[in-house]
């Protein structure tokens, strides 16, 4: 469905007001590390409301999906900025001698849950107890080795996992690492159950995730369009989550035929049930916000797991230049 003349004009009227007057029509592309859905939403409502395109940039944004790798395109200059999945990969770059760098974080909590069926354990520690925990490969090195370490999970309780629910709502007593919108609600989907997810973040594991990556050349010599970008990005998260998002929804399923209405409704109402975007210090620096505490916490216990190696310089992942200056904070309600 194309997006409505009236809205996109009358939101880009509201949105110049945000901004300074630049430079117009700078390309900037911008790709994404999954296919279009709720968790991209601040990036599609920057563009469907002209927030982007008030301090000057036309923001294209590359769907990215499993045979898509958008970093790589960034480090071959196909791609200006891209979305990071943790604070991990700021780690992982600095780790393999790779320029990039990471200006924001949309997502102040990780959204990893644990999905269990509704009532087997009453805190995160009690799902020590679980008789299995489905943990894909991807994870045994960082958070199920940080699970091990700070609540005494066994490393003999995990099972593989294939992403297929199956084996969880055979095993009612078993758990399953998933994504706070999507087994959660396919699991409720196939069962008619709503199952209990248990967001990692909320038990100690403070990593960054969503976050917007570039390259440090355009740091140092673009740095109006990194800003440009991070405050868009800013404002389209608040507008998102707490206003008209009715265009934006209209283009990620534009770019993803398969998402629904339904799908994206479960996600929002999730990112702002959990404070996904807005909690902790964004909800006085704004969204996006990073500090050098929390990273820092965050890279002591990647250490002490020896999923990063001791004496890596940290500080060199991540720029607080563009962050932090509560842009958008304006536009979200009180809570």
């Amino acid at each position: 469905m194309p997006i409505p003349t009236r809205l996109i004009l009358a939101s880009a009227i509201t949105a110049a007001a945000a901004f300074p007057a630049a430079a117009q029509n700078v390309a900037v592309t911008f790709g994404t590390n999954w296919v279009a859905q709720a968790e991209h939403g601040g990036y599609y409502q920057a563009v469907a409301d002209g927030t982007y395109a008030a301090c000057g940039l036309d923001v294209t944004i590359l769907p990215g999906g499993p045979q898509v790798n958008n970093r790589a395109l960034m480090l071959a200059g196909q791609v200006d900025f891209s979305m990071g999945g943790s604070t991990l990969d700021g780690f992982s770059a600095v780790a393999e001698g790779l320029p990039i760098i990471t200006v924001a974080a949309s997502f102040q909590k990780d959204p990893q849950v644990i999905v269990t069926w509704p009532g087997v354990a009453k805190t995160f520690a009690d799902l020590a107890k679980l008789d299995k925990v489905l943990i894909s490969d991807g994870g045994v090195l960082t958070f199920w080795a940080w699970m091990i370490q700070a609540y005494g999970f066994k490393p003999e309780q995990r099972e593989v996992y294939t992403f297929s629910a199956a084996p969880l709502i055979a095993n009612k007593t078993w758990g399953m690492q998933g994504y706070l919108s999507s087994e959660p609600y396919f699991f409720e989907k196939e069962t008619g159950t709503k199952p209990d997810a248990w967001l990692i973040a909320d038990a100690g594991y403070t990593a960054y995730s969503t976050t917007i990556e570039t390259l440090t050349d355009t740091v140092a010599n673009r740095p109006e369009v990194v800003q440009c970008f991070v405050d868009g990005s800013a404002i389209g998260w608040t507008n998102y989550l707490y206003g008209d998002n009715s265009a934006a929804n209209e283009m990620i399923k534009k770019d993803n035929p398969e998402m629904t209405d339904e799908a994206i409704a479960y996600g929002i109402a999730a990112m702002k049930e959990h404070g996904i975007v807005f909690s902790s210090d964004a909800l006085t620096l704004g969204a996006g916000a990073m500090t050098d505490a929390r990273v820092e916490d965050f890279y002591n216990k990647m250490v002490s797991v020896g999923a990063v190696q001791e004496g890596l310089d940290w500080k060199a992942s991540y720029t607080l230049q563009f962050v932090n200056k509560g842009v958008g904070l304006d536009r979200k309600p009180a809570e």
